[in-house]
């Protein structure tokens, strides 16, 4: 009965949040995502312009409304006891971090780090890692949490990247939305 409960919350939490694609450079196999079904957000996702840093992005579908927000990017500036070369058996990348916070302003929901990627120049895209160390940056932003009216959620999401270039955006892409919310590397 609890595996059960835990499966359809897992299954829930993902149905809000799941998103697809993976250019991280692997070592080990990622755990597999359910498929989601995809609802209809009352809010438009975002404008022609990427955000910058700290402003919010307002979306409501399934009874709820969340403020998700980008605080900030850092590249190669924390140096954990094992490489993102040696994790992942690569040359040439180290490890970033995004600092997010979501803020559930009604109903409930849940958050989870894997509707994140940041978006290069050359078209590449690139998701959160799939491990994480504790000498990471903390917080850290939760592989998934529960929320209801009034919670909010901040943290870091880190990720192996190539280590000579720099994002030029940060993306949100929950499978509810038609167009991922954005906000701008460059300008920070």
């Amino acid at each position: 009965m609890r595996t059960r409960a835990i499966t359809a919350t897992a299954v829930l939490l993902l149905a809000l949040t799941a998103c697809g694609g993976d250019t991280e450079p692997r070592a080990t196999a990622k755990a597999s995502k359910p498929k989601a079904q995809k609802s209809t957000p009352t809010a438009k996702p975002s404008p022609d312009e990427p955000r910058a840093f700290g402003q919010g992005f307002t979306f409501t579908g399934d009874g709820m409304t969340m403020v998700i927000t980008v605080l900030g990017y850092e590249q190669d500036t924390f140096h954990p006891q094992t490489s993102a070369d040696e994790e992942f058996g690569t040359t040439g990348y180290t490890w970033a971090a995004v600092e997010i916070k979501a803020c559930l302003k009604k109903g409930t929901s849940g958050v989870t780090r894997y509707p994140w990627a940041l978006a290069y120049a050359d078209g590449a895209r690139i998701e959160p890692s799939s491990v994480t160390y504790g000498d990471f940056p903390k917080p850290e932003y939760p592989y998934e949490a529960k929320m209801k009216a009034g919670d909010c959620v901040r943290g870091k999401t880190v990720f192996a990247v190539p280590a000579k270039q720099r994002p030029e955006r940060v993306l949100y892409m929950p499978e509810m939305l038609d167009v991922p919310a954005e906000w701008s590397v460059l300008r920070a």
